[in-house]
């Protein structure tokens, strides 16, 4: 109990600091070669030490660790219950995958981070802009490296619901239009640590699922294809939760 109650007092102490030193170093080197694998690198290793002082495990099976070491050409979409989700995530990417994520437009345009945030790659997602907000992804997306994958939360927010909520078009649009496959990732167990309203995380532990690449039919439209994806990760979130996603 004691270290546990010193781990806490030390997440206080350095945790504004690891959030500053994140967020504002792009804004300083975001231009140097190379930056952006040596800085989401840093970020995971932030993540960890982060998850680490709140007593938070992640475990993920060797297989799925190796699964996602040699992922390629994906858009990695994941179900989003708690905002220990992005720390989970990149606590669990090996080394071997580049990924970087999507962050709605007013983090990515607030005067202190834009800077820094462009520096670091992140996909600007404007949802009042629609089509042309998903014409401007897909363009990113096209543009990066097949070992370079963006992580969606394909139900847009947390999910409010038992089960998983409604998926969105976007992940599976962007999928279709680049070529690319859908990773499916189903994260279990976020919410029971820090739930929405929550302040302060409790301890224990998230259990991350990496499924297998789902290639789309380009015919199939949006619902279709969102269709296929949510009832594959329903059935691995649902068997996990003993809960059961609504249609």
């Amino acid at each position: 109990m004691i270290f546990f109650l010193l781990k806490r007092a030390l997440l206080v102490l350095v945790g504004p600091f690891i959030f500053l030193f994140v967020a504002f170093v792009p804004a300083l080197c975001g231009h140097r070669p190379g930056f952006r694998g040596w800085f989401w690198r840093t970020v995971s290793r932030s993540c960890s030490w982060f998850l680490w002082l709140l007593s938070i495990r992640v475990e993920i099976s060797d297989a799925d660790r190796a699964a996602l070491a040699t992922d390629t050409n994906s858009v990695i979409v994941a179900n989003h219950r708690s905002h220990l989700d992005g720390f989970s995530l990149l606590h669990v990417i090996p080394d071997e995958k580049w990924v970087t994520f999507g962050a709605k437009k007013e983090l990515c345009r607030a005067a202190l981070l834009r800077r820094g945030f462009t520096g670091a790659g992140l996909l600007e997602i404007d949802r009042d802009k629609g089509k042309h907000a998903l014409d401007s992804l897909t363009d990113a997306v096209q543009g990066m490296p097949e070992r370079r994958s963006p992580i969606l939360f394909v139900e847009g927010t947390r999910a409010r619901d038992t089960g998983l909520g409604p998926f969105k078009a976007g992940a599976v649009l962007i999928a279709q239009a680049t070529n690319r496959a859908v990773r499916p990732i189903v994260i279990i167990g976020s919410d029971t640590l820090l739930g929405r309203g929550a302040f302060w995380a409790h301890k224990g532990t998230i259990h991350i699922k990496v499924l297998p690449p789902v290639l789309l039919d380009p015919t199939m439209t949006a619902d279709q294809c969102n269709a296929v994806l949510r009832s594959k990760m329903a059935a691995v979130y649902d068997a996990e939760t003993g809960q059961k996603t609504r249609n």
